[in-house]
């Protein structure tokens, strides 16, 4: 039985990271769906299930893997805006950060040394700050 369906399955694109999201997606709608007793909702998840089935069973290699690269793109776009917030929360910690009111460059300065003359390294302007 095993061996048949790796003869079945050869050729055939699989699994990406585009399906596995998918699949949660889908997953999530049906556990919704047997909350709020949708039609709507069952035939998306529906529809969702067909997509996932023909994307995995599918033997145009370039396309899919054109798909999942598009996907990844978008991930890992959001995933790096999320990563910078995280970053920057875990700087404000110990550092203090200051936009030049010139050139609006980014500063930071580390925290409790007082009153402080800050000078931005792009634009040269000084001003003073509480640090």
């Amino acid at each position: 039985m095993r061996e048949k369906f790796q003869r079945f399955m050869s050729g055939r694109y699989g699994v990406d990271q585009l399906g596995k999201f998918c699949l949660y997606v889908t997953l999530a709608l049906l556990i919704l769906s047997l909350f709020f007793r949708n039609a709507l909702l069952n035939i998306l998840v529906f529809v969702m299930l067909i997509i996932l089935y023909l994307r995995m069973f599918s033997r145009n290699f370039a396309k899919r893997s054109h798909e999942n690269d598009i996907y990844l793109n978008y991930k890992n776009k959001v995933v790096s805006v999320f990563n910078k917030q995280k970053y920057m929360a875990n700087q404000r910690k110990t550092y203090h950060i200051y936009t030049c009111p010139n050139c609006k460059q980014k500063i930071r300065v580390p925290k409790g040394k007082g009153k402080i003359a800050i000078t931005c390294p792009k634009c040269k302007t000084e001003f003073i700050k509480k640090s």
